[in-house]
């Protein structure tokens, strides 16, 4: 990645936003974050700021507006006229199934997950291609679109479609230089990952975690800063020639049909 580049992080305060904003501003970038808490991104531009000295702005705002979505292109380009990274990292989801997920919560996690990301890289591409300059967009997707849990459904199938809009926005703007790809994290320290209840109100997120790792082949999750390194990798000129895919990063969770205390009970002394 050069420098003097412009990158837009949405969800900026969350662990894989946080852990990219901090990557990206190492490497000399200019940021313009956004997140829903004014306060938490108030206070990751100071601390980026302080630390790497680099040019920053924060908007806060809500992504289910779709008011926001112009404002935060707006502003971007207004302040240094390009944005040549775009993150679509925010998310937001309930944990229930769908048999009592209400339409108001389906379409909000729909707005924000899918609809935001769809219409926030329209609008990044239709500027870069009026000024003939190169973009990278990156879609923060999640390897539940292909192992769903049964618990979050509107996230899942807007996790499953932003994957297949990758592809889609990659062939669209392939022609104008705008490269799009995503990665697809399996289970990463965050809070994202640490707020499941079961009926009582109890949190259990420790036991599912557990349960997640054992079907590891490398025996743990991701780390934010993990996720974030694959992040801007795919934005540099080392992958240049790869668009319309999605990355899976999840410790060779996907594949792997047996949980390790199931092998070891087979075969005890070779897992």
């Amino acid at each position: 990645m050069n420098r003097d580049q412009v990158v837009l992080i949405t969800g900026a305060t969350g662990g894989i936003g946080r852990a990219t904003a901090r990557t990206f501003a190492s490497a000399g970038c200019k940021l313009v974050l956004t997140d829903t808490d004014p306060s938490a991104l108030s206070a990751l531009e100071e601390e980026l700021k302080a630390d790497h000295c680099q040019p920053i702005i924060s908007l806060p705002g809500d992504l289910s507006e779709t008011g926001f979505w112009d404002e935060l292109i707006a502003n971007a380009f207004a302040k240094w006229g390009t944005v040549d990274v775009l993150v679509n990292n925010a998310a937001w989801r309930t944990i229930e199934t769908m048999r009592t997920i209400p339409v108001e919560t389906w379409e909000k996690t729909l707005r924000i997950c899918l609809t935001a990301p769809a219409f926030l890289s329209q609008a990044v591409a239709k500027r870069m291609e009026a000024l003939r300059r190169p973009a990278v967009i990156v879609n923060v997707s999640s390897m539940m679109a292909d192992r769903p849990a049964g618990t979050s459904p509107a996230y899942i199938a807007s996790k499953g479609a932003l994957n297949s809009l990758t592809a889609e926005l990659a062939v669209t703007y392939g022609r104008s230089g705008i490269r799009v790809v995503g990665v697809s994290p399996g289970y990463v320290d965050t809070a994202l990952s640490r707020d499941y209840q079961d009926a009582d109100g109890n949190n259990v997120s420790a036991r599912l975690i557990d349960a997640v790792s054992d079907n590891v082949p490398l025996g743990r999750g991701a780390s934010p800063e993990e996720i974030a390194a694959a992040i801007c990798w795919l934005t540099s000129e080392g992958a240049s020639y790869i668009t319309g895919t999605t990355l899976v990063i999840d410790g060779g969770f996907k594949p792997n049909f047996s949980g390790y205390s199931v092998k070891r009970n087979q075969f005890p002394d070779q897992f």
